[in-house]
């Protein structure tokens, strides 16, 4: 159903919505700004909710939506606000990146082992020092080097459809073993002038990139 102007409270959505178990409410600035599915969090409603979903969805994902909804309207206040405190930034940010994760390409479905593993990476701040425009690859690279140096934690997980103790801990030791090996985490810093504070590490993979376009200005 088509709404007129993102109206939901109009006469036919507000009628079909009452005899449906959910809805999924899709909008187009969101479609427009590159993030596809371009599904609404606050408008969509599942009443079957996590009773279709595995466990180990749940347990990574159980915030998930909650969060997002609250990650955009924080987004929207941000573009009036000038003075945001420290946890404000932090959310926004991980919103950022919680938000790039989910964009999937049309015709790429992931098996819900991948999901369950992106979503911990994601939810559990392994993102948070990884920038924006490298989640996708982050997240690709990932599941590669998961699949060729430790297939047995997928394996698990799309067994037990859950994330054991064990499990957790195997995966939390091979992120950080992708992380201090991977060439996004491998970019190089300026170091700190005395009496200057060091780099932030969300800020350190984007000013490694600005050097890296300043020294490729002065070659030329």
């Amino acid at each position: 159903i088509e709404t007129l102007a993102g109206d939901i409270s109009a006469y036919i959505p507000t009628n079909v919505i009452s005899i449906t178990d959910g809805q999924i409410y899709l909008l187009t600035d969101l479609f427009y700004a590159g993030i596809r599915p371009a599904i609404s969090t606050g408008l969509s409603v599942s009443r079957v909710g996590g009773a279709a979903q595995i466990k180990a969805i749940r347990q990574v994902a159980g915030r998930l939506r909650l969060d997002l909804t609250q990650y955009r309207e924080l987004a929207a206040f941000a573009q009036f606000a000038s003075d945001l405190d420290k946890r404000t930034k932090d959310q926004l940010e991980r919103g950022k990146r919680m938000t790039e994760l989910l964009k999937q390409n049309q015709y790429e479905p992931m098996p819900i082992a991948q999901q369950v593993i992106v979503l911990f990476a994601g939810t559990n701040g392994y993102l948070d020092d990884v920038a924006v425009e490298d989640v996708q690859a982050f997240q690709k690279e990932l599941l590669r080097f998961l699949s060729s140096s430790h297939p047995d934690i997928e394996r698990a997980i799309a067994k037990d459809k859950a994330v054991s103790e064990q499990n957790e801990k195997a995966l939390r030791s091979a992120i950080d073993e992708f992380k201090k090996s991977s060439p996004l985490m491998q970019k190089p810093e300026r170091p700190a002038a005395e009496g200057e504070a060091a780099p932030s590490k969300g800020g350190r993979l984007q000013s490694a990139r600005r050097a890296a376009e300043r020294e490729t200005v002065k070659e030329k």
